[in-house]
């Protein structure tokens, strides 16, 4: 789960395709939080210590002081998120700039985060990201069964 130059590379120009600054913050924490929680999928025991001081020493060359890695997911959990998971221009920047994790997998990766939140927090997560969540897998069950109908 090593940010590599390649990684970082590719969450730079997503964040580029940003029309405004506040955009192209969302851009950068969205496309970053996807990254990190994808690094998760893994059997490997991970340095979390090291792993975070990695990403944060990123943020704070990219973005400035204030970011953490811990920032970024809570971003990723709040209704300030919406805006950037609705943005066509973030899917397709996205899409086209980090290949390694797939769009579709964004809804699952913020379930995640929100089911690592409730182990920290103990409270079940509900509001506007769960909401989202939850109509993203409603729209893939409606798309799996246009394209297999029952029998």
């Amino acid at each position: 789960m090593v940010i590599d130059d390649a990684m970082q590379s590719s969450i730079l120009a997503v964040t580029r395709c940003g029309m405004t600054s506040a955009e192209a913050s969302g851009f950068f924490r969205v496309a970053l939080g996807l990254h990190y929680l994808v690094g998760l999928m893994t059997r490997k025991t991970l340095d979390f210590k090291q792993i975070d001081r990695d990403y944060n020493h990123f943020i704070y060359r990219s973005i400035g002081s204030g970011h953490s890695i811990t920032s970024v997911l809570q971003f990723m959990s709040g209704e300030k998120v919406l805006p950037v998971l609705e943005s066509k221009r973030f899917i397709d920047a996205f899409a086209a700039h980090c290949p390694a994790v797939p769009v579709d997998s964004i809804a699952f990766l913020l379930s995640l985060n929100l089911g690592v939140a409730k182990s920290i927090s103990g409270i079940d997560p509900v509001g506007p990201v769960a909401d989202w969540i939850a109509r993203q897998q409603k729209m893939e069950q409606e798309r799996e069964q246009a394209i297999e109908p029952d029998r």
